[in-house]
């Protein structure tokens, strides 16, 4: 059946971050949740909990965890035990609770900037010592893509002496849209076994596939690598559900494990009731459906984004996104030539009302770039995009 992603919903009468966060004159592109309502079976399981009427401290519970496990198996043909699964509050409890159980402070964290900027600011909560090897942007034309640098990963492991704790992995890559193929995730897990690092890998994004693209979690990929890996996954940014603050972390060592469940209960991390009474309807597999359509519409805006910074922008360059709903804006060479004075961000908000996502927040390689999110309305992007082509001219 068909959904309408069209309709326009007025999100400024709730308590909306998005939409809320600025002045009403300004279109907001930025946080990652989007502007359509969720499939209706997740709306029915919802609507059944407020008849049932009672909200009490609830357990997750044994078909939610089988759930999770059903989707994995027939998503990516891997294989989990109902046990490895732990319920969190969401991906970033979930990777801090990772640094607080694995390891001490002083030891190192490694990641990949430009990157979701809570990835960035992770050492400052947890007293490990952040370590970086930045992705490599190639530019082609008016397009963007980026790809590991090998070298400096390699020289990232351990640097300054100290050894690397836990890789975190974002994948798909958020900003850049970038999924990683079985080769590179077999290096990835290689480089770590050599250096006797744990991964704990973002998989957040993992169904938002653009244009007929493939993920594959890195933990599926062998048991081995999988006992030296958390998986962190959720319906929140998929089924577009993220404030039930509900996700998961996939755990097949049980060593490992325990530790983790002890870090959760030390933190006083509880995950919602109706957040996992949601996830439970997102992962049955009744919104397939919608989410085929949800993945087609994405593509569809993203080709739309592309084509018009491609004939319409001097001076941005953009990536094509394999998975994400979210688009990463080269904007430098409009700061060098002076058309654009200090931060894109700051213009686009001030000249043309339209709010993106600061990329200095992303770390290194973010200066003079925005993140844009295309999770909306054609409508609302078209206006965006005119709000910004007026103030650059």
């Amino acid at each position: 059946m068909p959904f309408d992603f069209d309709r326009i919903i007025d999100r400024r009468a709730s308590n909306s971050m998005k939409w809320n966060a600025y002045g009403k004159d300004v279109l907001p592109l930025w946080v990652a949740d989007m502007d359509f309502t969720v499939p209706e079976p997740i709306l029915a399981a919802l609507r059944g909990a407020l008849e049932h009427g009672i909200f009490g401290y609830d357990l997750p519970s044994a078909a939610l965890r089988e759930a999770v496990v059903s989707r994995l198996e027939r998503l990516y043909h891997w294989k989990v035990a109902p046990d490895a699964v732990v319920a969190t509050p969401g991906v970033v409890a979930g990777f801090t609770a990772a640094a607080r159980s694995l390891y001490r402070p002083g030891e190192g964290i490694l990641i990949q900037p430009p990157v979701y900027p809570p990835f960035v600011k992770l050492h400052q909560h947890t007293g490990l010592v952040r370590q970086m090897a930045g992705l490599r942007r190639v530019e082609e034309g008016k397009r963007l893509r980026y790809e590991i640098d090998w070298e400096a990963l390699e020289a990232a492991f351990d640097a300054g002496g100290v050894h690397t704790g836990m890789f975190l992995f974002c994948s798909p890559h958020n900003p850049t849209g970038t999924l990683f193929r079985r080769e590179e995730l077999l290096r990835i897990a290689e480089l770590c076994a050599r250096h006797n690092t744990f991964i704990c890998s973002d998989e957040i994004h993992a169904e938002l596939l653009l244009g007929g693209e493939e993920h594959l979690p890195l933990a599926s990929l062998d048991p081995e690598i999988a006992r030296r890996t958390i998986t962190l996954i959720a319906p929140s940014k998929t089924f577009n559900i993220p404030g039930f603050y509900c996700g998961f972390a996939i755990i097949p060592d049980e060593t490992v494990r325990a530790r983790y469940r002890q870090a959760i209960e030390q933190m006083a991390y509880h995950v919602s009731g109706v957040g996992m009474i949601a996830a439970l309807a997102a992962f049955s597999g009744q919104c397939d459906d919608w989410l085929a359509e949800l993945r087609a519409y994405l593509t569809a805006n993203r080709d739309f984004l592309v084509s018009v910074i491609e004939g319409e922008f001097d001076g941005i360059r953009t990536t094509v996104p394999q998975a994400t709903y979210l688009a990463w804006l080269d904007c430098r060479e409009l700061v060098q030539s002076g058309k654009i004075e200090g931060s894109p961000h700051k213009f686009f908000l001030s000249k043309a009302k339209v709010a993106l996502n600061e990329g200095a927040d992303f770390g290194p390689g973010g200066e003079g770039f925005v993140r844009l999110n295309f999770g909306c309305p054609r409508s609302t992007l078209e206006e965006a995009l005119e709000k910004m082509k007026a103030a650059l001219a």
